[in-house]
């Protein structure tokens, strides 16, 4: 393939405008990974957590990037194990060289370039053949899933605050429209772990941001109740990067009953997950993996 605590059961997602009938889960499989799903989202998936891989220190133990200063060879192993255990064709599996971005590349165009050098620079990858894998990797940005009702088309998204403001998102729902030829209305869209899901409607603290994102995200057309000030700093707002992304996924189309988020909190989760601003520098990142339906196994 090309280069990019503990788990335990949650319940059903709660958090502001989680989607109907997206119950969340989590289940530790026999080699120690512990990956998490939705279950109204109609294709085969996973959000990885930090368990169950080899690295150790700030990277322990399932990173799962090549670019962060982990050792190559306990990557490659953990990389390994998260492949195996999703029953993903490593050959078959496209990724890209996130760049926080709107470019969105076609899988099979990805694993041709991966084959002669190295993945494309993107943030989201759309696949329609059977049986092939789509993956980004995160450590605070929200990572998305999009997908046909049939599952027979899907995307893979990353989507930090810069991603967003530039259109990752509408991107990536219009180039899986244009693939598959779905209404939009009709996708389904899986929201995973990332920093400050699920703090929003419990009245907690969202994602600090200066205020220069927050007139980004306004000129970029996001609602202005998608931040508020943070009452603990002054000139600091909080955003909420969950809300962001679904007023995205709204005005490409999407009904809200079809969003399904599992409110899994990255910065406030040390045990199950990676943080880039947690850690103020050196840590792991998680995987995001789709699959378009035509083969078996995995998680």
């Amino acid at each position: 393939m090309p280069g990019t605590g503990s788990g335990r059961g949650s319940g059903a997602p709660s958090g502001a405008g989680s989607g109907a009938g997206s119950g969340a889960g989590s289940g530790a499989s026999a080699d120690g990974l512990a990956p998490l799903r939705l279950a109204s989202f109609p294709a085969p998936h996973a959000f990885t957590t930090r368990a169950g891989g080899v690295s150790v220190g700030p990277y322990a133990s399932l990173n799962l990037a090549t670019h962060v200063g982990d050792d190559a060879d306990a990557v490659a192993e953990n990389r390994r194990r998260a492949l195996h255990a999703a029953g993903a064709d490593p050959a078959r599996t496209a990724t890209v060289r996130q760049v926080h971005g709107a470019t969105v590349h076609d899988a099979a165009d990805a694993l041709a370039a991966a084959a002669t050098g190295a993945p494309p620079e993107g943030d989201a990858l759309v696949a329609t053949d059977p049986g092939t894998t789509v993956v980004v990797a995160v450590a605070d940005c929200v990572p998305i899933l999009l997908a046909t009702p049939d599952a027979r088309a899907v995307a893979a998204v990353h989507a930090g605050w810069r991603g967003l403001v530039a259109g990752v998102v509408d991107a990536a729902v219009a180039a899986l429209v244009a693939r598959s030829g779905a209404d939009p209305a009709t996708l389904h869209a899986a929201i995973g772990p990332h920093a400050g899901a699920g703090a929003w409607a419990a009245g907690r603290a969202g994602y600090q941001v200066g205020g220069e994102v927050v007139a980004a995200l306004a000129d970029a057309g996001f609602p202005a109740d998608v931040a508020r000030p943070d009452p603990t700093a002054d000139d600091r707002w909080r955003v909420s990067l969950e809300a962001v992304t679904r007023a995205a996924l709204a005005r490409s189309g999407l009904e809200g009953a079809h969003v399904a988020s599992g409110a899994w909190d990255t910065l406030a989760d040390e045990g199950r997950f990676f943080s880039h601003r947690r850690a103020g520098g050196a840590t792991g990142r998680q995987w995001a993996w789709v699959r378009t339906a035509g083969a078996a196994g995995g998680w």
